[in-house]
């Protein structure tokens, strides 16, 4: 659950330089629609087998109503999916050339859902949750204004009542609103900035020191840190490690994180080993590396970089 976009691609050719301004001209090619945020960690759900339901609050227009349709058709649930002619939907316009994103228009509204949406989103979710019974239930924040400080926090409460999973992938918003949750997945990035360790270098203390501090103020009982060239981290209770990179050629960095949360919420809730989760939702954030926009992650090419690189079966 969380902030649904739809992520727009316009690609073309560029070969001259606008007479208007020091802007480079694309000559528009083709016009593709991808399903982003946190309907691309849904996409990678469904990529991997699993049964996914949506839950966000997302505009009345023409965008949703793609949106809906595009998620509906990857087998996505969209029962809990609440328009609301108040509402815009987020659309990131990229446009392309070469491979290369020479700028990118977003469409958005990031104001919090007021208390009366508040209500309502809450309500219908756990009516929703009670008859799906999930597993885990993943909070996809981008600070869209869906994951309100109430919304978090009862649904959290819910979760813990009825012995469901959380995980969640932060924004610096609601950072420390996400209390008592199972997994806790910033990147090295967020994770500064929230406690203010700026300087701080991506080593196994140091990100240990890392767990502790959120560890204070979260009270949760998993880190996922994710470390871009420099791997993951992970600490369970005195469990830590540091997983290294694996080489990659990469194209595009865009919803790694994404491919990241679903992989590790997945493998977690079916393992509850949380080394294994970490090792291969490493595996597959540098995966989707390769591939040039949002994308979501293929499970049999996850499969085959896991033996090769895990061994076993």
């Amino acid at each position: 659950m969380g902030d649904v976009m739809l992520d727009t691609y316009w690609w073309g050719k560029t070969d001259r330089i606008s007479p208007e301004a020091p802007v480079p001209v694309v000559a528009f090619e083709k016009k593709e629609y991808r399903i982003g945020g946190a309907g691309n960690v849904a996409l990678n759900l469904v990529a991997l087998g699993s049964a996914v339901s949506m839950h966000t609050v997302g505009g009345d227009d023409d965008d949703g109503r793609l949106l809906c349709t595009m998620m509906e058709e990857k087998g996505i649930d969209t029962a809990g999916v609440m328009p609301n002619i108040a509402r815009i939907t987020t659309n990131k316009i990229r446009i392309m050339s070469r491979s290369q994103q020479m700028m990118r228009l977003d469409k958005e509204m990031s104001t919090d859902i007021n208390t009366d949406l508040e209500e309502h989103f809450v309500q219908q979710t756990i009516t929703c949750w009670e008859k799906l019974k999930p597993r885990i239930v993943i909070f996809e924040d981008y600070n869209k204004g869906v994951l309100t400080t109430r919304v978090i926090a009862d649904l959290i409460a819910w979760c813990k009542a009825q012995n469901v999973l959380t995980a969640v992938d932060p924004k610096r918003r609601n950072f420390f609103a996400y209390r008592k949750v199972d997994i806790f997945k910033p990147n090295l990035k967020e994770a500064r900035e929230a406690l203010n360790l700026v300087e701080l270098e991506p080593g196994l203390n140091g990100m240990q020191q890392v767990h502790r501090q959120l560890l204070h103020q979260l009270g949760h009982r998993i880190s996922l840190v994710t470390l871009s060239e420099h791997g993951a981290f992970y600490q369970v209770g005195e469990d830590a490690a540091i997983l290294p990179a694996h080489v990659r050629n990469i194209a595009d960095v865009s919803g790694a994180g994404d491919t990241v949360i679903a992989v590790a919420s997945l493998v977690y809730a079916s393992t509850r080993n949380a080394r294994l989760m970490a090792e291969i939702a490493n595996i597959a954030g540098g995966l989707v590396c390769e591939e040039v926009g949002t994308a979501a992650i293929d499970a049999n090419k996850l499969l085959a970089e896991c033996q090769a690189l895990l061994g076993g079966g």
